[in-house]
């Protein structure tokens, strides 16, 4: 008996791998999703898999294992940290010095470089997670002297909810960033992810200069 949701999901991820232009990475936002419907999504061609939860990336994980690339995209809490660095190949959402430093710790300890993100608050939303726009570069240059952390870019989230056309200039406040983090060459560091866009905004985040979109309703369909 074929499960038509886990069908659909399929069809889902292969239309939108069809549609997305070459260089913009997908990653699968599959919080409160049970293993079953992020297999399916893996077997249909994704590749990453986003993870709010340390928790539920770790059941997945145990079905899934390192078939795909793990990336966190939920706020971080220092105690969950050890865990998420024997899991994640990429943290999107450090948003502060103390954070950062907490995983430049448990990465020595496990051995490894931990390639990571800024969280960029880019709406200055009280609510979110996130660094203020203007601290971005002074984080970044306290990430760039941790030997055992290696930035990657940015993320932002951008308002939820509203006409897509809404984030527009939040994405491309992110994308300026970005822009502005590469040319700074800082040691260490590798500024080619630039990680916005979710199920109604990725198409604008896209044409501001998103390198990865995180979906999940677009591909699991509405939380039950």
């Amino acid at each position: 008996m074929i499960d038509p949701i886990l069908s659909q999901i399929k069809e889902n991820v292969r239309q939108l791998l069809a549609e997305l232009p070459p260089g913009v990475e997908l990653v699968a936002a599959a919080k409160q999703q049970s293993p079953e419907p992020v297999l399916a999504a893996v077997e249909a061609g994704i590749k990453i898999i986003g993870e709010n939860y340390v928790q539920e990336a770790a059941a997945a994980f145990q079905v899934i294992g390192r078939r795909v690339q793990w990336s966190f995209i939920g706020h971080l809490q220092k105690n969950k940290v050890k865990k998420a660095v024997e899991i994640f190949d990429l943290i999107e959402t450090v948003d502060s010095l103390e954070l950062a430093e907490e995983i430049n710790k448990r990465a020595a300890a496990a051995g490894r470089v931990m390639p990571v993100l800024i969280e960029v608050n880019s709406g200055r939303e009280p609510q979110k997670f996130g660094v203020l726009p203007e601290k971005v570069e002074e984080l970044a240059r306290a990430i760039a002297g941790l030997s055992h952390l290696k930035l990657r870019g940015l993320m932002t989230m951008g308002p939820f909810e509203g006409d897509p056309e809404e984030a527009r200039p939040y994405f491309r406040l992110t994308r300026q960033l970005f822009e502005q983090l590469k040319r700074l060459s800082l040691p260490g560091t590798e500024i080619n992810i630039l990680s916005m866009g979710m199920t109604n905004s990725y198409r604008v985040a896209i044409e501001e200069g998103a390198t990865r979109v995180r979906l999940g309703t677009r591909i699991f369909g509405p939380r039950q």
